[in-house]
């Protein structure tokens, strides 16, 4: 399965829009979710830090950039209205202890509406997931049918149920019937191309109860190959009432604005580009509102002063996480010392590592960004990361000019878990 992100920018279904622009809002059941625009569930990504990190790269004040935000249009300070978290295995879940549940549960009163999303293939194992989901007091349940990891699929969790309609309707079921949240699935088109169920399965969900169905235009086969196939939102958005949420090669505000003309979708939801484009949901903002205002749509592109900051701001989140498992100096003798000291140095390993990962997203096309992650990669302190960017961003202009983005076949291979 190819996990590259090979889809061509020309193709006939990838017009530049002309009236069609990202809706102000729409509802999952009783959540209003402004603007309608969602950040997707990636594994390994889309923790509370990151999470927050986006809420904050989105913000924006109105008339505070040369793209004057008209919050009528916009409807909220935030341009992500959304956020989902990381997909969690429903057996997992339902069998650890409660005090270990923090770690796939935590968020801040900040981050709402926030969606928790679960992945598995037993009715009663999801249905006592998504209760305690809902328990937890998260705003939205979602099912993950996407997901294309071979380890997922294997135990017919995510994309594997596409083949299997029949259980998807008793977990649609079971799962309606104990939570009282909004409850929505996402999934692809289907298995493969001989086996496109995406149309039948959201009139399924629609039947069952779910509030609203999100499609991510591949196969399973497909992985994220090729181009996304926005006809098959279109088809899913004919075949439904309840709000379909479209979701597939969007890297621009362009994009957004185009999948909605193309295939009427109620929300775009967006994955790989954010953590290469941080500022892609205030730049959508921006576009809408613009384009509603002058009929030109427009939007601010980050100078490498902002780079930064962002890259700054997102490290010293990771850092202040590190303070919820403080270190343990001196000989750890008991044994809630040596958990002590297990904990932090699992902590700062972590974060270390997230660090490393998010600067190569971030530095991609950046020019001199290579040497930078080569330093990056070869740091053992979370410290020396950050000296390493400190230095980099503190050479002369003329050394760093401004950045460009560029398709990069590393930066678009994404996990596979990413489904």
């Amino acid at each position: 399965m190819k996990k590259d992100w090979t889809s061509t920018v020309a193709t006939p279904t990838r017009a530049m829009p002309t009236d069609a622009r990202v809706p102000a809002e729409f509802h999952i059941g009783g959540v209003r979710i402004a603007p309608a625009t969602v950040l997707a569930p990636m594994a390994g990504v889309t923790d509370t830090v990151f999470r927050r990190f986006i809420k904050n790269a989105s913000m924006y004040s109105p008339g505070a950039s040369s793209s004057d935000i008209d919050i009528e249009t916009s409807n909220e300070v935030s341009g992500c209205g959304l956020i989902m978290t990381e997909f969690t295995s429903a057996d997992g879940l339902s069998r650890m202890r409660a005090v270990k549940r923090k770690r796939y549960l935590t968020y801040y009163e900040d981050e709402h509406p926030i969606s928790a999303q679960l992945f598995g293939s037993n009715a009663e194992t999801l249905a006592d997931s998504a209760r305690i989901c809902q328990d937890e007091g998260f705003d939205i349940v979602d099912l993950n049918l996407g997901c294309p990891a071979k380890r997922v699929v294997a135990c017919n969790g995510g994309s594997g149920l596409l083949r299997d309609l029949p259980l998807i309707r008793t977990i649609f079921e079971r799962v309606r019937a104990v939570v009282t949240i909004p409850f929505t699935v996402k999934f692809r088109m289907g298995w493969n191309d001989s086996s496109i169920v995406c149309v039948e399965l959201a009139r399924m969900a629609e039947d069952c109860g779910l509030d609203a169905v999100a499609l991510h235009a591949r196969t399973r086969e497909q992985g994220y190959s090729g181009d996304a196939r926005w006809d098959w939102i279109a088809a899913v958005k004919d075949a439904v009432t309840v709000p379909v949420i479209g979701n597939g090669d969007i890297r621009t505000p362009e994009d957004a604005a185009a999948m909605v003309e193309a295939t009427r979708c109620d929300a775009v939801m967006i994955g790989r580009a954010a953590p290469a484009n941080p500022w892609i949901f205030r730049q959508i903002a921006q576009y809408t509102a613009s384009k509603q205002a002058t009929g030109m749509g427009t939007y601010d592109k980050p100078t490498n002063l902002d780079r930064y900051r962002m890259i700054r701001d997102y490290f010293d989140r990771l850092l202040q996480e590190l303070e919820e498992h403080p270190a343990f100096h001196g000989i750890a003798e008991s044994e809630i010392e040596k958990k002590q000291r297990r904990d932090h140095e699992s902590a700062q390993r972590e974060a270390i590592g997230k660090m490393k990962q998010f600067a190569s997203w971030f530095t991609h096309g950046v020019p001199g960004g290579a040497a930078l992650r080569r330093q990056i990669f070869e740091a053992k302190r979370g410290a020396e990361v950050i000296d390493r960017v400190e230095e980099f961003f503190a050479r002369p202009t003329e050394e760093t000019p401004a950045f460009a983005p560029q398709h990069d076949a590393d930066l678009e291979a994404a996990p596979a878990s990413w489904g």
